[in-house]
């Protein structure tokens, strides 16, 4: 199993690799997402030992030794590391790559002979830049399994050449399965070679069903964590309150629950309560040297002498 936890790089001005955790199985392919190429790369050389990270571990099996990781591992078509330059030819580009298997092997010296028998055949005098990308991925990865050390694979960015995901990811799959790699000296019977495949890509596929992860969801991990447990805390504060208020209320024998303030009205007290509602008024002069009949008190004069005052002030103002 290859795990690593928490692996930050960081750059010359920015950080290359926010803290990612992830597990990766023998015989299944684990998909990572990572947003740029930059960010790709260094996944891939992190994950193959080929570049050291600021914080964090990479451990293959239960080996935590970086040279092991190297030994044991291939990076796949990483560019500006090893993708292959497209002024190659086929048969170049295997002379460059089997020359560089640190064990020896019959084929190693004789890359027509190595095509040939792995059935690249039809394709010994083509230039890179004529292959189609399942075709040169197939290539490059018959090539890393030409080591026989090697039991884990780390693709970066097979899905930059084509949006056609039948064109590599079937490639993973059948890698990690162990149906790849097998060449003519491979007794037949034997069992398939399994290996640990890491797809670094730029878009995970909308049919993907296995494993996969986001770079950086260590971070993103801590985040939903400390923000859950705020919400939480607030949530449960709040039942708190909601229990104790209930509690007052339904308690027998404690201090009776404030009541709402009554609603202000009209009404006087019972002690001044006024007599019969007045008549209207009668209506006002607006001659000045009338007298102020309104500001009379209905209620403490009789309809008499009401009247009475009516009259003379008619005949003041004749």
């Amino acid at each position: 199993m290859l795990s690593t936890n928490r692996l930050h790089i960081d750059g010359r001005r920015h950080t290359l690799l926010p803290a990612t955790t992830l597990e990766a199985n023998r015989a299944e392919v684990l998909l990572v997402q990572a947003d740029g190429q930059e960010r790709r790369t260094a996944l891939a050389l992190a994950l193959t030992g080929r570049m050291k990270p600021s914080t964090g571990t990479v451990v293959l099996g239960h080996n935590d030794s970086m040279a092991s990781l190297r030994r044991s591992s291939a990076i796949i078509d990483a560019p500006d590391v090893n993708a292959p330059e497209y002024h190659l030819t086929v048969k170049s580009l295997a002379s460059e790559d089997l020359a560089l298997v640190p064990t020896k092997f019959r084929e190693r010296t004789r890359p027509t002979e190595w095509l040939v028998t792995h059935g690249f055949r039809d394709i010994l005098d083509n230039w890179i830049d004529e292959l189609a990308p399942a075709r040169l991925l197939h290539l490059q990865l018959e090539l890393a399994l030409a080591d026989r050390d090697v039991d884990l694979l780390v693709v970066d960015s097979p899905d930059r050449h084509t949006a056609d995901v039948d064109a590599w990811l079937p490639l993973l799959e059948q890698a990690a399965a162990g149906e790849l790699g097998l060449g003519p000296h491979i007794a037949a019977g034997s069992q398939p070679r399994q290996l640990l495949v890491v797809g670094v890509v730029g878009r995970l596929p909308d049919r993907w069903e296995g494993p996969a992860i986001v770079a950086g969801n260590a971070n993103s991990a801590d985040s939903v964590e400390d923000s859950g447990g705020v919400v939480s805390s607030v949530a449960a504060s709040g039942r708190r309150e909601a229990a104790s208020g209930r509690s007052s209320e339904t308690s027998e024998g404690g201090t009776t629950p404030p009541t709402e303030p009554a609603a202000p009205t009209d009404e006087a007290p019972p002690g001044d309560l006024p007599g019969p509602a007045p008549s209207d008024p009668a209506p006002t002069s607006t001659d000045p040297s009338s007298p102020d009949v309104s500001s009379t008190n209905p209620s403490s004069t009789n309809p008499s002498s009401t009247a009475t005052l009516a009259d003379e002030a008619a005949e003041e103002s004749k």
